[in-house]
């Protein structure tokens, strides 16, 4: 039941009524962790954190339990896969507008209404179990604020930014949760940690799509393990019973296909719309994270770069700018961004807006002449505009970044890039590279 995804925790009970044997985790803990009275019960007993939430069974009860969480919420249909429904929501009218689809994501099933926790940083947590011994395989850090699918969030392995106090409390958090929820097998959390606080968001009694990055990352085959464990082996017998932490860095990028659909939206959020994924791995965070971006469209180490991101993001906007014009970029904008950067000191060249003059940013795209584009969404929806850029920077093999965490780790990957050399080396080289949790 475990390598599936949703699909066979969704068929767990029904088989096991009709006398299958189901390995592993039990059907009866699958649905611990699937119901959310039944898995809040055990966040209590165990004194772990989650946002405020409740679970709504008509569109009414889920604009009244909104304004009772408070906004920004997130919708979210239970039992999908791919976040397929899903949506952020900063307004009644927001959500009105989406809340239908959330329903017809899973006819018959209810939503789930959760407080959205802005700026949070989320961690992915794979780790394996055998009913007696619980070791994380790996801890992977989003690059991205929570709110974007695990499936597109770049990913760092080992944590990049979090405290030693914090991932303490993360492996404790991991190992209560795994023995509540009787775990044989594989299990992944999805962890949010904001303003020193740790929230759980979800808990998979499953593989995670993270689970063959993170075995390739630390050189041991989860899958197999994990397949052993559910027919009754212990982790002792299997010579794994430590957590393995690389001393190199591993980062986990998505690959989106939005270059073969010219129109469609052009952004991330909580529904998945990648199709595969690269990694990265080398010594230098900054390197690792280039390797990744190297595959689709490479990091420019020179040339013009566009900057226009929404309200929240142009404070730090200045200090992205002022970098970028620090390593010899030439910085273009629009006029919202421009004043802000200009205000500040940046040397900012200002572009009309698409529809409102000329040149335009899509004019120096048709012409070779941008290198880079960061552009963050202003709302649930992209403008139109937004869109256009995005869609003419994939179609010109521009590399782009829509959030502003996204666009400080290009501006570091760009910086290591400038500053030291490249080196290639294969997967089986970095294999025993790590080290034993004590």
């Amino acid at each position: 039941m475990q390598f599936g995804g949703q699909t066979p925790l969704n068929l767990a009970t029904a088989l096991k009524q009709q006398g299958v044997n189901i390995i592993g985790t039990s059907p009866e803990s699958i649905d611990i962790a699937e119901d959310r009275q039944l898995f809040a019960a055990i966040l209590h007993r165990l004194n772990l954190k989650q946002p405020a939430n409740r679970t709504a069974v008509t569109e009414e009860e889920s604009i009244r339990f909104a304004h009772e969480v408070g906004f920004p919420v997130l919708l979210r249909p239970s039992f999908v896969l791919g976040g397929r429904g899903m949506f952020i929501v900063y307004s009644e009218t927001e959500l009105r507008a989406v809340i239908r689809q959330a329903f017809d994501a899973m006819p018959g099933k209810p939503v789930l209404v959760d407080k959205f926790l802005e700026d949070a940083i989320e961690l992915d947590v794979d780790c394996l179990s055998d009913g007696e011994t619980t070791v994380i395989g790996g801890m992977l850090e989003h690059i991205e604020y929570a709110g974007i699918h695990s499936g597109d969030a770049a990913m760092v392995l080992p944590p990049h930014t979090l405290s030693a106090a914090i991932l303490t409390t993360v492996r404790e958090a991991t190992y209560a949760l795994a023995k509540a929820l009787n775990v044989i097998g594989l299990m992944n959390v999805q962890f949010a940690v904001k303003d020193g606080d740790l929230y759980v968001l979800e808990v998979n009694p499953r593989a995670s799509r993270t689970v063959p990055f993170v075995a390739k990352a630390i050189g041991v085959p989860l899958a197999k393990l994990a397949a052993k464990v559910m027919t009754g082996l212990k982790l002792k017998d299997l010579g794994f019973t430590r957590e393995l932490t690389p001393r190199h860095w591993c980062v986990k990028e998505a690959v989106f296909p939005f270059v073969r659909f010219p129109g469609a939206t052009i952004t991330l959020g909580p529904e998945m719309r990648s199709t595969g994924e690269v990694m990265g791995l080398d010594e230098d965070l900054g390197i690792a994270f280039a390797k990744t971006q190297a595959t689709v469209n490479a990091l420019p180490l020179s040339g013009n770069v566009f900057l226009s991101v929404k309200d929240a993001d142009k404070p730090r906007a200045v200090d992205l700018g002022r970098q970028l014009e620090a390593l010899g970029f030439t910085v273009y904008s629009t006029s919202g961004t421009a004043r802000t950067l200009r205000e500040n000191g940046v040397n900012v060249q200002l572009l009309a807006k698409i529809d409102e003059g000329r040149p335009t940013v899509i004019d120096l795209l048709k012409n070779g002449q941008l290198q880079m584009i960061f552009n963050t969404p202003s709302g649930m929806t992209p403008r139109k505009d937004e869109n256009k850029i995005r869609s003419a920077a994939y179609a010109h093999g521009i590399c782009i970044m829509t959030t502003i965490t996204g666009a400080f780790a290009a501006l570091n990957g760009i910086k290591a890039l400038k500053q030291k050399r490249v080196g290639v080396r294969p997967l089986q080289k970095y294999m025993g590279n790590v080290e034993a949790a004590g």
